[in-house]
């Protein structure tokens, strides 16, 4: 499977017998149905997120992407519990593509989040 964001070769890792699928260029993260909810609630699961937040913000620009799985255009979501994390869904696999830097954000909501939630414009 290939990056939707750069097109590169995603690898897949474990964490706690859940695969994921990373980008070796950008550090993207693919989830498939419900594993992003699943590695949310076990403890040291951002540790998959090892790619540059900023890099992470360059890509999250690229909203209009295809799934790498289905083929068919991903839908653009904004998290219900934090407003600046953006990320791609699917409507017929329910995966979903976080960029880097974004699943550790996901993880864990303070009050920084809250002052990034004020200042982030609505997504488009």
């Amino acid at each position: 499977m290939n990056c939707p964001k750069c097109n590169t070769y995603m690898e897949k890792q474990i964490f706690d017998n859940i695969e994921i699928e990373k980008c070796a260029s950008c550090n993207g993260i693919w989830f498939d149905f419900d594993e992003k909810e699943t590695l949310k609630k076990l403890k040291n699961s951002e540790s998959i997120d090892t790619g540059n937040a900023e890099v992470g913000k360059i890509y999250n620009e690229t909203g209009d992407i295809n799934c790498p799985k289905c083929g068919v255009k991903m839908v653009k979501m904004v998290d219900i519990n934090q407003h600046h994390i953006w990320y791609e869904s699917c409507i017929d696999c329910s995966g979903s593509f976080f960029d880097a830097g974004e699943f550790k954000d996901y993880k864990e909501i303070n009050i920084l989040d809250k002052i990034k939630d004020l200042l982030t414009p609505e997504r488009s």
